[in-house]
Order: structure tokens, then C-alpha cells, then sequence
């Protein structure tokens, strides 16, 4: 089994930065995809920002050119730096992992960004 823990989630004021961290550990050798979700009170759960090894980077036009997704392979780790936050940032953070058409998830941090 695959366990993913997210980190690094906060409120911090618009205009704001943070690092969000994905820690895998389990049964996980190999990925077909990572990436990043977020779910705002009221809304479906959105790709923020992904890794895909057959499609490559991606992120939601609402993010480009304030977010970056990066994986470490050595520390089994994801990461989201994210810049310029905005309010309409806010929400829960979930990092995800799809291996063999398996879709794993953490357990979300919250990321509020208010002044």
C-alpha cells in the first residue's frame, strides 16, 4: 500500500509564498502521474498542478507561472512552490500519485490565504 503525507500548508497573506511537501512511503515503486489537488469549501477537487510521465508538466491556467511541481526521487517527495498566492488559493491540498490506473491520496493540508 501506498501512504502519502502532505506538509507545509498554512495562512499566509495574498502576494505570500509556501512550499507544500508530499512524502510517499509503502509499495510504491514506479508512478504514471503525480501531482497536486485542491478543493475550496464549495468546490470540486481541481488538478492544480501535475507530472506526467507520458504528457509531462501541466498545471490549471490559474496557477501558471506562480506554482512550480518538482519530485525528488531520492526522498520519495513531491513538492509545490507556490507564489503570488491569492485568495481564491485557498483550500485544501491533496497530493496524488496514479500508478497502474490506482489513484493514491494524502490527506490534504489547508492552505488559507487572507489578509
Amino acid at each position: 500500500q501506498v501512504h502519502l503525507v502532505e506538509s507545509g500548508g498554512g495562512l499566509v497573506q495574498p502576494g505570500g509564498s509556501l512550499r507544500l511537501s508530499c512524502v510517499a512511503s509503502g509499495s510504491i515503486f514506479s508512478y504514471n502521474a503525480v501531482g497536486w489537488y485542491r478543493q475550496a469549501p464549495g468546490k470540486q477537487r481541481e488538478l492544480v498542478a501535475g507530472i506526467d510521465v507520458a504528457a509531462g508538466t501541466n498545471y490549471v491556467d490559474s496557477v501558471k507561472g506562480r506554482f512550480t511541481i518538482s519530485r525528488d526521487k531520492s526522498k520519495n517527495a513531491i513538492y509545490l512552490q507556490m507564489s503570488g498566492l491569492k485568495p481564491d488559493d485557498t483550500g485544501v491540498y491533496y497530493c496524488n500519485v496514479k500508478w497502474r490506473r490506482i489513484d493514491y491520496w494524502g490527506q490534504g493540508t489547508q492552505v488559507t490565504v487572507s489578509s
